[in-house]
C-alpha cells in the first residue's frame, strides 16, 4: 500500500467538453486502503473523474497525482498496469475464453504459464466460479458472471488501485447483491484502494468507506460512512 494516505488527488481541476464545463476547479482526495463512492446525477463528472486518473482524458487546468506523482502522460501504459479498471458492459472479448480473458494482463506483462494459471485460478475461486468456467466463452456465462470475470481480469496483476465505473448497474438485485459479497472477499484477501461510480446509494454505502456526492462539477457533499444516513433522504430526492 502506498506510503501516503492518499492513492489519488485531483488539485484545481477544469475541464470542459464541447464548451460545457463538467468540471469546476475540483480538488478532491482519495484515501489509500479505502474504498470511495463517487456518486450523483448523470452528467455530473463521475466517470470523467475516473478517466482523468487512468490518463485517459487531460484535464484543461490543475493537477492529477496518482501515487504521489503527477500522471506521467508519456508513461500512461506502465501506469495503467497498476491500476484495474472495471466498466458496467464488462468488456470481455468474445473470441477468447474466460481463461485466456482473465490471464490476458498475465501475458501482456510476459508471465509465465504457471504463474497465469495460478493467478486466474485462484482469482476464479474467490469469486465463486467453477474452473469448468476456464475453457468457455463469455456468451456462455451470464451477466453476473461475465462480471466477476471482468472484475478477476482488472485484480490480475494485483493493482493497488482499482476504479470501477458503475459495474453492477446492468444486474438485476438478487445478482447485485451476490456480487457485493464476492467484492468484499476480495477485498479482505487481497485489499486495494479502490473508487467506484454509483447511482445507487444503498451500494454505496454498503460496499464504501468513504464517498464524494457530485453535482454539476461540483463537490456536493463528502465524508465517511458515518455520513451516509444523514445524506440519504437528499440525495434519493435529488435523483
Amino acid at each position: 500500500m502506498q506510503k501516503n494516505k492518499n492513492v489519488v488527488e485531483l488539485i484545481d481541476i477544469t475541464l470542459s467538453f464541447q464548451d460545457r464545463k463538467v468540471l469546476v476547479d475540483l480538488s478532491v482526495n482519495f484515501q489509500s486502503g479505502k474504498v470511495t463512492a463517487l456518486f450523483g446525477k448523470s452528467g455530473s463528472g463521475k466517470s470523467t473523474i475516473l478517466q482523468l486518473i487512468n490518463g485517459m482524458i487531460i484535464p484543461e487546468y490543475g493537477k492529477v497525482k496518482v501515487f504521489d506523482d503527477c500522471f506521467d502522460y508519456q508513461q500512461a501504459n506502465i501506469l495503467r498496469l497498476q491500476i484495474g479498471y472495471v466498466v458496467q458492459h464488462v468488456g470481455l472479448f468474445p473470441h477468447l475464453t474466460i481463461e485466456k480473458n482473465i490471464s490476458l494482463l498475465g501475458k501482456i506483462s510476459k508471465q509465465s504459464i504457471k504463474s497465469m494459471n495460478e493467478r486466474t485460478r485462484f482469482l476464479m475461486d474467490t469469486v465463486g466460479l467453477s474452473q469448468d468456467y476456464l475453457n468457455k466463452y463469455p456468451h456462455q456465462l451470464s451477466g453476473g458472471e461475465q462480471q466477476r470475470v471482468g472484475l478477476c481480469r482488472a485484480l490480475f496483476l494485483k493493482p493497488p488501485l482499482l476504479l470501477m465505473d458503475e459495474p453492477f448497474a446492468s444486474l438485476d438485485y438478487s445478482t447485485r447483491t451476490g456480487i457485493y459479497n464476492y467484492f468484499k472477499i476480495l477485498q479482505e484477501t487481497e485489499p486495494c484502494s479502490v473508487i467506484i461510480v454509483t447511482h445507487q446509494f444503498d451500494e454505496a454505502e454498503t460496499l464504501a468507506d468513504n464517498f464524494v456526492w457530485l453535482e454539476n462539477g461540483k463537490i456536493k457533499s463528502q465524508g465517511n460512512k458515518s455520513d451516509f444516513p444523514s445524506i440519504k433522504t437528499d440525495y434519493l430526492a435529488a435523483l
